[in-house]
């Protein structure tokens, strides 16, 4: 199975890419532009269709044939504010100039051409509060279900505080059987603050097939092909990361970890 966790390949430009190719599995991709001023990001959509996030900075953004000015309000992703996006459909190009120090993350997965080019933050975007106790988080749903924004994809931004865990209880969509279960590929684009720490992220599976946990860095991705995948953020560094989901439908259903479930039933 292909390394789960990437680090940055760099610290300017093109730092990570990740296509189905090379994560060995077949519709989520995810790349990441870090760029200073005047710096240029751009692409083809091809067959994909793509999410761009402002993760934090601003660009001028041109898409689809339209320019959207300058997108971008966050400069620090720690803030929490509501981040910037566009929704550009297969079949187009996006080009981004970096108008300040600027981080934008580009989420991919197949297209079909249902839905046009469109802003989808940071109006209709709303830090929201999800668990109890040292499981509490805050989540910014970027594209999830509610929203029929996408043909495939699924992308959200959570913020756990320090000392909490997210992503938790251990939950799995790994299964193409709708409703019970949802066949959703994964990715987890971290940061942390202060950017010196780390986080911890454990990627499993009940038959221990698979067993992976790993110290998460800045600006790290991993790659969850299948199984459950919390992670935690210790005390003193807070823990944010980006979520993008895809799979055979644009639907989010899972099942916990049965040694686990009793805390969801707990808290429900």
């Amino acid at each position: 199975m292909p390394d789960l966790l990437r680090h940055p390949t760099g610290t300017r430009g093109k730092v990570h890419e990740i296509t189905p190719a090379n994560a060995g599995w077949g519709y989520v991709g995810f790349t990441l532009y870090r760029l200073e001023p005047g710096d240029v990001a751009e692409e083809a959509t091809g067959e994909t269709e793509v999410i761009l996030v402002l993760v934090e900075g601003k660009a001028t953004v041109q898409a689809a044939g339209q320019d959207w000015g300058e997108m971008g309000a966050r400069m620090d992703v720690f803030e929490k504010t509501p981040p910037h996006c566009l929704y550009v459909p297969n079949g187009q190009s996006w080009r981004a100039v970096a108008t300040t120090p600027c981080t934008l993350a580009v989420c991919k997965a197949p297209g079909r051409g249902g839905h046009p080019a469109r802003r989808l933050g940071p109006e209709g975007i709303e830090l929201t509060p999800r668990g109890k106790g040292t499981n509490t988080r805050h989540v910014n749903n970027i594209a999830m279900e509610g929203r029929e924004v996408a043909d495939s994809l699924l992308v959200t931004e959570v913020f756990t505080p320090a000392g909490h865990w997210s992503s938790y209880p251990s939950h799995r969509h790994d299964e193409d059987d709708f409703p019970r279960m949802t066949y959703l590929e994964e990715t987890y684009y971290h940061r942390l603050n202060p950017a010196q720490g780390f986080g911890i992220q454990r990627v499993y599976t009940e038959d221990g097939a698979l067993d992976q946990t790993m110290a998460v860095k800045n600006h790290d991705v991993v790659l969850v092909p299948k199984g459950h995948h919390p992670c935690g953020a210790p005390y003193g560094y807070e823990m944010y990361y980006l979520n993008v989901m895809a799979g055979p439908i644009r639907k989010w259903r899972f099942q916990n970890d049965p040694d686990h479930d009793w805390i969801a039933q707990r808290d429900a």
